[in-house]
């Protein structure tokens, strides 16, 4: 048997706590040391040692360290002590873990203060004394008081109530709050939505009053168990992860069977073994993109900072990017579609004359919502900043905010309607009565659901009220009537059955929690861009379809299922009908489990929005779980990848296209890094092939990947988002790195920068003509060729930052690139002009002929993409 089928005597010995005064001091204090807080239990945090190990886990970063430890063992076996290489390798790699770390530990920073600020109260009984405690110290046993407002803190039975509703949607997903009776006992097994004696914590009092024994803390509470769901669900590698883990592998296997083969001619050559193994080691280190992991953090940490401007905290650093692959939005209605508050729609006066209070107010409606507005115990304050607060039944604010905004207060209202007696909401009657004294009159005013005061008015349009009921019924409103009796003396008997008969039909007032305002646009904006909008809600289907109609989500009956329907399918069966559906009423938390699992099977990359506690397992098995800020639950938050601090369903399609742009920049990225990197390869293999040596010296290379490639691709992170990004179809979770033709732009710029390094080397090392003052050599070819693939590798960036030509996008759209290229294009003529530099980096002096051969040979593969942009790409230039 449980709780809520046990009367309160026997919830009292079960506890062994008296109901009137409570717990003792010493019996909460004992209680509390043997079953510890009122808490869930808190997610682990990783150690610094542990996060630096993950960090390093990356196929790429493994092949680096590797070359690394190479590069100082060779170092130390040569004696030539040159440690340059390694340092260098080893630095990246360093930086590359510190700014995925802090980047992480400031997000949870960020969150860590979002939650100090939902610290919890509660008002407790102790020792026959109320007194308000910390929520986290309540234990089973103790007498909990609730009143109007009140966050229920822990599960409790009720012993007292009174006209006491709770807001459930927390929990259950239902947006209407749940009337609860202390009296009620269930003999049959219920769900937690029909517990009237039970509260639970996590909900809402939003009217009246009650007392309860707490019968279960933290992770025992229902919202507890539900936490508990989320420890099953892992973390899932995202879809840039497997992109980046199957990059690093592919570059590095090219890596490595280019030293190898490079060792081969060289032995082949009758070149000096230990050099030529030196020569096959430093190709390797070059080829790896060794900035790209920090290009990529980089480019991530900048969505992060571009998101939380725009009210999104991202707590886990390759969210960014996944959001932006997000093809379908699983999104829970109460709260997050919708404002979770209810809003008066229409108001019927009398034969067809509905008004839309939302376009226009009549004096008709007015006097409906004047009289509903007498029947009600809803309380008007004002808060420091001057803004109007309700606080009351849900209900209730919706007819008096209705109100209060067309220039009339409540306040003036009761002042003319003085209230001299009433007959409270209660389960049985189902309805509110009030009396008032206007001048010499007296008039009692009834309001409840229409069906249940049909039979109780005398006079009015009744059957036309019928229709009109019907008719706000199947738009899923919620129909409240309103009827009065005027008197010529003050009533004496104040009874139901005096009083709610021989009524006046005043009208109907047809409400519902509508949509936020900017969610049908985020929703058609998400359509544009591909992706699906799912709506999971606990409420009803009509209610539920009503909504998603109206913001665009819904367009047949046929793509709307309740829980029950849900429940007989087999997973076969939801699975081939799951790309049709649209809305998913009355479900359980492991409903949206089944469905967000459902979706990925199709190959689906699944966001989940949500607030409540029955929403944190499918924010944890989504791909990305994106939680409320502001009303979200703490689980909930826990859950998330993602937490949108405005409460705003439009905030999560900003996400998106700001995901989208960092995709795209990490994609023009790898095509800047690599195209030289694999260029590095080909002009080192195809010398060797022709018996001219190496172009490069290895320190040449990392000089070339790490500071002409290094520093203007860390400021391609922050170019701005390409026009239509968001009129693009998603990104498939299983779309390799290079596809849409990223392989054969890589493919054309290497060769372009492989052709004019060569002939740049040739030139330099085999032609005397060029300078009458520098006689060619080996070291002058050298010398050319890494200015030239430096140079061009530097001028790339710009080809690379947009598919239109370079004359049509502005430089000051990204400022820091511009600035880091020309910091780039310093720093590589310094070191080539500088004896100190020169020697470091294997350079001599060359003349003004060979700098002029330099400058002409490094704008080529400019001229190359410019001619393939304008052969594939004429719509562009015609911008």
């Amino acid at each position: 048997m449980t709780d809520y089928q046990k009367s309160i005597q026997e919830i009292q010995e079960q506890l062994s706590s008296i109901s009137e005064s409570g717990l003792t001091q010493e019996e909460a204090a004992k209680r509390l040391a043997e079953n510890g807080p009122n808490r869930f239990n808190e997610e682990k945090k990783e150690s610094l040692a542990k996060k630096i190990l993950y960090s390093l886990t990356d196929f790429t970063t493994i092949v680096l360290l590797v070359a690394a430890v190479i590069s100082f063992y060779t170092a130390i076996a040569t004696d030539h002590g040159d440690y340059f290489e390694g340092i260098l390798i080893v630095a990246i790699v360093i930086i590359n873990s510190i700014l995925s770390i802090v980047q992480e530990g400031n997000a949870e920073k960020a969150l860590s203060a979002l939650q100090d600020m939902n610290k919890q109260t509660a008002l407790v009984v102790r020792d026959g004394q109320q007194q308000e405690i910390d929520a986290e110290k309540l234990v089973i046993g103790d007498l909990l008081v609730l009143e109007n407002g009140a966050m229920v803190p822990a599960d409790a039975r009720l012993t007292q109530t009174s006209q006491m509703r709770v807001e459930e949607s927390a929990l259950t997903g239902e947006s209407e709050p749940v009337e609860k009776d202390a009296a009620f006992l269930a003999t049959v097994d219920l769900p937690l939505g029909d517990q009237a004696n039970m509260i639970f914590k996590g909900t809402t009092v939003v009217n009246g009053r009650g007392r309860g024994l707490v019968v279960a803390t933290g992770m025992a509470t229902q919202m507890g168990k539900i936490a508990g769901l989320l420890e099953n669900n892992g973390q899932q590698a995202t879809p840039l992860q497997k992109r980046l883990n199957q990059l690093g592998k592919r570059v590095s296997i090219l890596a490595l069977a280019a030293s190898g083969l490079v060792f081969l001619l060289g032995y082949l050559q009758n070149e000096d073994l230990l050099e030529m193994f030196l020569t096959a080691i430093s190709l390797a280190v070059a080829a790896v993109p060794e900035t790209l992991m920090v290009i990529v953090t980089l480019t991530l940490a900048h969505g992060v900072q571009k998101m939380a401007k725009k009210h999104a905290i991202i707590r886990r650093l390759p969210a960014v990017e996944t959001l932006g692959t997000a093809s379908v939005i699983c999104s829970d209605k109460t709260g997050t579609l919708t404002q979770n508050k209810m809003r008066v729609r229409r108001v019927w006066s009398r034969g067809d004359l509905v008004t839309d209070v939302e376009e226009q107010m009549t004096e008709e409606a007015m006097e409906v919502l004047k009289i509903a507005t007498l029947c009600s115990d809803v309380l008007v304050s004002q808060n420091e900043d001057g803004e109007t607060e309700y606080a009351g039944n849900p209900t209730e604010i919706a007819i008096v905010r209705a109100f209060e905004e067309n220039f009339h207060t409540k306040k003036e209202l009761a002042e003319e309607y003085v209230r001299i007696a009433e007959l409270p909401f209660d389960s049985q009657r189902k309805m509110m009565t009030t009396v008032h004294k206007k001048g010499k009159k007296y008039i009692s005013v009834t309001k409840g659901a229409f069906d249940v005061l049909l039979s109780r008015f005398r006079y009015g349009d009744v059957d036309q009220a019928a229709v009109v009921n019907d008719r706000f019924g199947k738009k899923a409103l919620r129909v409240i009537a309103v009827g009065y009796r005027v008197f010529d003396e003050e009533p004496t008997e104040i009874t139901s059955e005096f009083l709610e008969k021989d009524l006046q039909l005043m009208g109907l007032v047809g409400m519902i929690d509508p949509p936020r305002p900017e969610s049908k646009g985020a929703i058609a904006k998400a359509r544009k861009a591909g992706i699906k909008t799912v709506m999971i809600t606990g409420d009803h289907v009509v209610t539920a379809s009503a909504i998603a109609k109206e913001l665009g989500i819904l367009k047949n009956k046929k793509q709307a299922i309740s829980g029950a329907q849900l429940q007989a399918m087999t997973d076969e069966q939801l699975d081939s009908q799951v790309r049709d559906l649209r809305v998913y009423a009355r479900v359980t938390p492991e409903d949206k489990i089944r469905i967000v699992k459902a979706w990925q099977r199709t190959g689906a990359v699944v966001a989940m929005t949500g607030d409540g506690v029955n929403d944190a397992p499918a924010l944890n098995a989504s791909n990305v779980g994106c939680a409320m800020g502001i009303t979200g639950t703490d689980v909930a938050k826990g859950a998330a990848d993602i937490i949108l601090t405005d409460d705003n369903f439009a905030t999560i399609v900003d996400a998106v296209a700001q995901g989208r742009t960092v995709y795209q920049n990490i994609r023009k990225a790898i095509n800047f890094l690599l195209s030289c990197n694999v260029s590095e390869i080909f002009t080192v293999l195809i010398a060797m092939l022709v018996g001219w040596g190496s172009p490069f010296t290895a320190v040449q290379l990392l000089f070339v990947n790490v500071v002409a490639d290094g520093l203007p691709g860390f400021a391609l992170g922050r170019e701005p988002a390409e026009k239509g990004i968001m009129d693009q179809p998603p990104i498939p979770s299983n779309e390799g790195v290079f596809a849409r033709g990223l392989r054969q732009k890589i493919g054309i710029n290497a060769l372009s920068f492989t052709a004019v390094a060569l002939f740049g080397y040739y030139l330099g090392r085999f032609v005397d003509g060029v300078s009458h003052w520098v006689p060619a050599s080996e070291s002058v070819g050298q010398t050319v060729a890494f200015l030239v693939l430096a140079y061009s590798s530097i001028l790339h960036v710009f080809n690379v930052r947009s598919e239109r030509s370079i004359f049509h996008v502005k430089l000051s759209s990204n400022k820091s690139l511009f600035e880091m290229a020309v910091l780039a294009l310093l720093i590589t003529t310094t070191i080539a002009l500088l004896p100190v530099t020169q020697n470091l980096f294997s350079l001599v002096p060359i003349s003004i002929n060979h700098w002029l051969l330099v400058g002409l040979l490094s704008i080529v593969p400019i001229f190359v993409n410019e001619m393939l942009k304008f052969h594939f790409s004429p719509e562009a230039e015609e911008e």
